[in-house]
């Protein structure tokens, strides 16, 4: 008895044993090489893999190349990247031959054309700003390509537009708060409450990600904050996130216009990606508000949220129209570049572990409905039908083409 080890066991756990093992060992994983190159825009300072991202994925046996400084606007360099096991390389010659292309800003003609067929682009799509040619140059190479803004997780929420909106709707009260101060010329009001005044407002346009983590700051800070939406339902849910009642409402005009009139700082956070708005505050509204009060547009990657709004940089962050303050930079979050590079770490390292562990994006997108959401480009087809609607390319969805695959 003493030698049956079976006997220790009760029968059907002794019969899913070598069922669990032969699972285990027939599966394909596959060592993957990722490369970083830097990121080409003077506008964007963030890094898709943290050092500590790196040691994670080469511990697992993976390769990653990152080009020289392009961690730097993050604040991490490359003796960081090194020690913790990457490779680091002089231009993105290189980098842009790994199997994975992982990046931030969306990739730029030059990059496009230094890339093979069936490698996997994983970085902004930023539709907005993309034209039918630039689509169509990547179809030509015959990529596959994921959007992280379109990628979900299993709970049907979209982690990097949810990570980076936290920290947009956190750093634009703070961006409020300055440009009210008189350090940049506002004027001179504290965003907030002290005892014996009257607390200024911050009026706050959509109740999604963003404009809860405004309205948490706004609120910590001892503002008023009135929060309207054009969806009851994510009022109820901003209000019970929150854990206190704050002045809430619908879109009606009558009642934003008064709002806005009485406001210090508005903040548009409204995404209407697939219902084809253009903006939801006036000119003519933007004209009553109060003289050196501030706009911060959340939502420039789409158009904005206001009809006076136009795109700015971080070198040239506001400009005035009728006496308001417009701050208009699509990627805030660009602006707490270390923070934020670390929330896209945390996605896209175990997204690339699982890529590895199932033998690549072929097998993966099969089994992870969250991953094929993301998936715009399939072996050089498009498989996204808001673009392919957008633009007028043929389309096939990615459901019947990993059938024939």
């Amino acid at each position: 008895m003493m030698g049956d080890k079976t006997s220790y066991f009760p029968l059907g756990q002794t019969q899913l044993l070598p069922q669990e093992e032969m699972l285990e060992t027939g599966r394909k994983k596959k060592k993957l090489t990722i490369g970083i190159p830097k990121e080409r825009s003077r506008f964007e300072n963030r890094v898709a893999l943290t050092p500590q991202g790196v040691e994670l994925l080469v511990a697992n046996g993976h390769t990653v190349i990152f080009e020289s400084g392009a961690g730097d606007k993050a604040h991490y360099f490359d003796k960081d990247f090194a020690d913790c096991g990457a490779q680091i390389v002089e231009g993105n010659t290189q980098v842009l031959k790994a199997d994975i292309v992982l990046k931030v800003s969306a990739l730029t003609e030059d990059e496009v054309e230094a890339l093979e067929a069936n490698q996997l682009i994983i970085s902004l799509l930023n539709l907005y700003n993309q034209s039918r040619e630039s689509i169509q140059r990547m179809l030509d190479r015959r990529l596959n390509a994921i959007a992280f803004e379109l990628l979900k997780d299993d709970n049907g929420c979209y982690p990097v537009i949810r990570s980076m909106s936290e920290i947009e709707g956190t750093a634009s009260v703070m961006i409020a708060s300055e440009y009210l101060s008189k350090a940049h010329n506002g004027k001179g009001v504290l965003l907030g409450g002290v005892t014996g005044i009257s607390p200024s407002e911050l009026v706050i346009l959509g109740a999604g990600t963003a404009g809860e983590y405004a309205a948490r700051a706004a609120i910590g800070l001892g503002a008023s904050v009135k929060v309207f939406d054009n969806s009851y339902h994510r009022l109820r849910e901003m209000e019970r996130n929150i854990g206190q009642r704050i002045f809430t409402s619908v879109l009606h005009p009558q009642a934003l216009t008064k709002a806005l009139q009485s406001a210090d700082a508005v903040l548009g956070s409204l995404r209407y990606l697939q219902t084809g708005r253009s903006f939801m505050v006036t000119e003519e509204q933007v004209s009553q508000m109060k003289k050196g009060s501030i706009i911060i547009d959340l939502s420039m990657d789409q158009g904005g949220c206001f009809e006076t709004s136009k795109c700015t940089d971080t070198d040239h962050p506001v400009f005035t129209r009728h006496g308001v303050i417009h701050h208009c930079i699509p990627n805030i979050a660009s602006r707490v570049s270390r923070t934020s590079s670390i929330a896209l770490s945390n996605i896209f390292a175990p997204i690339i572990l699982r890529l590895g562990e199932a033998g690549g994006v072929h097998h993966l997108i099969k089994e992870d409905v969250g991953l094929s959401h993301g998936m715009y480009l399939y072996k050089g087809i498009l498989t996204n039908s808001y673009i392919g609607r957008q633009f007028n390319i043929p389309y096939k969805d990615i459901g019947l083409l990993m059938a024939a695959f």
